[in-house]
């Protein structure tokens, strides 16, 4: 008599399974009694997957899955061991379990495998608003499309080996994202590891009342982008995206409307920018030159896609390490409003520590109206060792600026370096393009550039730097009402603290050691 227990987490609740058996006896399901009522527990292996890494299990995790769906609903188990798949399909009522040391390996198509092709998409071939990513769901290794009450728990392993990372040159047959959900509700997933995810690690667009909680991510573009979705909870994750972003929030046009991503939270969760594969070793490694030559990615970011909007979002308690800062985007009309962004710590920050930027890109259809940014809280942050090129940047455009954004309890060490040369320097507006930091260039000022802003506030804020900065702390350029109290700037010898342009209404109490007082207008001060 061989006595085995499963210990796993099941809708929630903590579920301890006895199975007793003999030997050669196959048992093909076990029913588990709860408090609430009866489930199924499937055993991928008793459907007849290997779990060696060299056989095909996604028909018999398929199978597994179908059944328990059939029945109402229930958990589907992987016990330890490799499974080398292709497209696995979820379906609603439908828990994954990927117990401690289980790996779901994603197949290769060099290998002759081939995943569930990319479906036809509400816009047919066209890309014009969205690329080739956020229109497709179903050429991947785990995706669901109009369901609910799903989940994917468990300490075990995704392994997007055999999974590409964009559209250019993909064989025939590939998948592009290690978990891919549209038009779901009633999401968990919860505790597992994602290493080398695609294209994504985790794409859900259009998915309402979404859990994330306590994942490792550890991948070779996006971590887990957030598209179009309303109620979701991200907590206790860890995700280093060297090459592209680590927690993204969209509202593209992939849907086929305008949706916003909306009541958002994220806390207590980990990004940076080292090398793939290094946050789950241990090692921690540093390339850089990673993206393309511009530093490691690795941030949490609204956008670039942004044609439905953000609201009502929250961003408490996170750290930053080796990667680009948090950056705010509204460039395809929509709102992104009435957002709060507090206790954040940032180190060996590769480009602007904070980045609000509302631009005209406008990827969407021609008679979608001009975006706003505004009601924008940013409050207990530290920055250690930023890059010299970009300071903080909110950027409106001319005509439509970026409104209300209260800065305080900010703390930002730059490394320094700039030059007399640099805080002349003209910024193009750059409103039409693509929206990165590194587009505006080496900027004349080395703590915060402010461009066609209505309503400021900055309250105890302080920048320094560690190498002589030959640049003002400060530039200010077409910003009406702004606020300046307690706010701390080291200088050079004979440098000003704030360089002001075509600015209205601007009020300094007790800051940048300059005496109180309010400006009405400058057209081109140096202070």
């Amino acid at each position: 008599m061989k006595n085995k227990i499963l210990h796993f987490t099941l809708m929630g609740i903590f579920i301890f399974l006895s199975i007793n058996g003999s030997f050669g006896v196959e048992k093909k399901k076990v029913t588990v009694q709860t408090p609430l009522k009866a489930g199924t527990v499937n055993n991928v292996l008793d459907f007849g997957a290997k779990g060696d890494g060299k056989t095909l299990d996604s028909p018999s995790i398929n199978r597994a899955i179908e059944e328990a769906a059939a029945k109402g609903g229930g958990t589907v188990y992987f016990p330890a061991g490799t499974y080398l798949s292709v497209s696995i399909r979820l379906k609603s009522n439908i828990s994954l379990y990927i117990d401690q040391g289980a790996t779901i390996l994603a197949a290769s198509t060099s290998d002759g495998f081939k995943y569930d092709p990319a479906e036809p998409n509400v816009w047919g071939d066209s890309l014009q608003y969205q690329d080739f990513g956020h229109s497709h769901w179903h050429n991947s290794l785990i995706w669901g499309e109009n369901l609910e009450n799903i989940s994917i728990m468990g300490p075990g392993v995704i392994w997007g080996k055999g999974l590409v990372r964009g559209a250019s040159n993909a064989p025939e047959g590939s998948g592009n994202k290690a978990i891919a959900l549209k038009w779901c509700r009633n999401v968990i997933f919860r505790d597992f590891s994602i290493l080398m995810g695609g294209w994504f690690g985790i794409l859900a667009t259009g998915v309402d009342n979404l859990t994330i909680d306590n994942l490792k991510i550890d991948t070779n573009r996006d971590g887990m982008d957030i598209d179009c979705c309303l109620n979701v909870r991200i907590s206790n994750c860890s995700v280093n995206s060297p090459r592209d972003d680590g927690i993204c929030l969209k509202s593209s046009f992939g849907l086929g409307i305008p949706r916003a991503t909306e009541n958002v939270t994220i806390t207590n969760c980990q990004v940076s920018g080292f090398t793939e594969g290094s946050l789950l070793d241990g090692t921690y490694k540093r390339n850089e030159q990673a993206a393309g030559g511009n530093g490691p990615t690795g941030r949490i970011k609204f956008g670039t896609e942004s044609n439905g909007g953000f609201k009502n979002i929250t961003i408490s308690n996170c750290v930053f390490t080796f990667c680009r800062g948090l950056a705010l985007e509204a460039v395809d009309g929509a709102l992104l409003e009435d957002i709060t962004i507090t206790n954040i710590t940032m180190r060996d920050i590769v480009n602007a520590p904070i980045f609000l930027r509302l631009g005209e890109r406008m990827r969407g259809p021609a008679d979608a109206p001009g975006g706003e940014l505004r009601r924008i809280i940013i409050s207990d942050i530290t920055v250690y060792n930023a890059d010299p090129r970009s300071g903080c940047i909110i950027s409106g455009d001319p005509g439509h600026d970026i409104k209300d954004v209260r800065l305080s309890n900010i703390r930002i060490y730059y490394k320094g370096g700039g030059t007399k040369e640099q805080a002349e320097r003209e910024v193009p507006g750059f409103e039409k393009e693509y929206p990165e930091p590194y587009r505006f260039g080496t900027l004349p000022s080395y703590g915060f550039f402010i461009r066609h802003a209505d309503g400021v506030q900055l309250d105890n804020i302080e920048v320094s730097f560690m190498e002589n900065d030959m640049r003002p702390a400060f530039f200010l350029d077409d910003v009406k009402n702004a606020d300046f109290m307690f706010v701390k700037a080291k200088k050079a010898e004979g440098i000003p603290s704030i360089s002001l342009k075509n600015v209205t209404n601007l009020n300094i109490f007790r800051s940048l050691n300059l005496a109180d007082r309010k400006i009405d207008k400058a057209e081109n001060e140096k202070l």
